[in-house]
């Protein structure tokens, strides 16, 4: 599409008690970051609101991506989500109002960009898995395949909400 921007999306990961990055959450925005390199025109769009720790974890990535050189104009924050699901919903939300959208580029841990992949195209975006540092080296391997394990079980349950989607905010009346 001419005169389209492509937009970076970055999954949340925990922050840690001091309110730095966890190792996931960092090696998601170095993923993004070395792709966003070769691609400057894109935006960022990073996503995931407050877990076990503050700050919200969109917000202690947008704070690396300035660090790592990024205007922050080019940086919208989507800081509520709770999941992966909402991630997609909120960030949805954000993108359909903008008129310049092209593809999404999803970072994320690797067992990670399927799901999240799926769920975008099912709201009709066009996707782009750039490579990224993964993070079986740092995890024990018993949290890796749970990591794993959550992904097979949660993809189809994902799709069936999200499949719905439109239902159920049309039943409650509109609401999401």
């Amino acid at each position: 599409m001419a005169g389209a921007t492509d937009y970076i999306v970055i999954f949340g990961a925990a922050v840690r008690p001091d309110g730095r990055a966890s190792g996931s959450l960092q090696r998601r925005v170095e993923g993004a970051l070395a792709w966003w390199r070769g691609h400057r025109d894109a935006c960022f769009l990073p996503t995931g609101g407050v877990g076990r720790h503050g700050p919200a974890e969109a917000e202690v990535m947008r704070t690396m991506l300035i660090e790592g050189g990024v205007d922050p104009d080019r940086i919208l924050v989507e800081d509520q989500a709770r999941d992966t699901l909402e991630s997609v919903r909120l960030c949805d939300r954000i993108l359909r109002a903008r008129p310049d959208v092209g593809a999404i580029i999803c970072c994320t841990s690797p067992y990670h960009q399927p799901r999240c992949k799926l769920l975008f195209q099912m709201l009709g975006y066009s996707v782009i898995l750039p490579p990224m540092p993964s993070d079986r080296p740092w995890l024990p391997l018993g949290k890796y395949l749970r990591f794993r394990g959550k992904e097979l079980l949660s993809a189809p349950y994902d799709m069936l909400q999200l499949a719905l989607w439109p239902r159920l905010k049309a039943a409650r009346g509109g609401e999401e």
